[in-house]
């Protein structure tokens, strides 16, 4: 487990025996793909360290309506809003065969308390994670459909050997979910891309040919 914990942007700059004080109240919980790790609403009273797998986070209404918020792997954690005591502000969601840490409320406060180093980078990513919510609420404001699902492949596109290419495999209803769109309308956004030499699409990834136009 200290090997996990050592790959969390929150623990990164801790000696060998905080990240072992961390270990020692941590529990570990092991779930199966597409399985609601919270809900919306709930009661928050831990932090979830991701130690394998991949996860979903996501809002949804009363008719099953989603919109994803992002997807979070190996390292990084969600739940880090526990120390207000309020609902969890969203769903999360295992998306294959996921293993957590798990650290309960009390345990977490009471070790910040001796710990402002680490308060401090919990501040920061809450801060990070504010300023890319800033952004989506922007983004959904400001930019039509396809200008939101120009961002998102951008966002999430990485340099190999001299193009773009988006590795996370989406599904036309993650991109859906992830733009505020139905999945028709990206359904013809890609076909027309593709049609269009700016993009090509084998097993789910994603390769960006050449610049995207600004508008659709």
């Amino acid at each position: 487990m200290l090997s996990d914990l050592a790959q969390v942007p929150l623990f990164t700059s801790l000696a060998d025996e905080d990240l072992a004080a961390i270990a020692n109240m941590a529990t570990t919980r092991s779930l199966p793909a597409n399985s609601v790790v919270v809900n919306e609403g709930d009661q928050t009273n831990s932090l979830y360290i991701i130690n394998s797998g991949k996860v979903k986070i996501y809002l949804s209404d009363e008719n099953g309506k989603e919109v994803m918020l992002g997807i979070a792997g190996p390292g990084e954690y969600f739940g880090e809003m526990v120390l207000d005591g309020g609902p969890r502000s969203a769903s999360v969601m295992t998306l294959e065969n996921s293993k957590f840490s798990i650290i309960q409320k009390q345990d977490l406060e009471k070790y910040l308390r001796n710990q402002p180093d680490v308060a401090l980078s919990i501040i920061k990513q809450l801060i990070n994670r504010i300023r890319s919510l800033t952004d989506n609420v922007k983004s959904l404001a400001l930019l039509d459909v396809y200008g939101r699902f120009r961002k998102l492949l951008l966002d999430l596109a990485v340099e190999e050997k001299g193009h773009l290419v988006v590795k996370e495999k989406l599904t036309q209803k993650d991109m859906a979910n992830r733009v505020g769109s139905s999945r028709e309308m990206i359904s013809r956004i890609l076909r027309e891309l593709t049609v269009g030499g700016y993009i090509e699409i084998n097993q789910k990834r994603i390769t960006i040919l050449k610049t995207l136009p600004s508008g659709w």
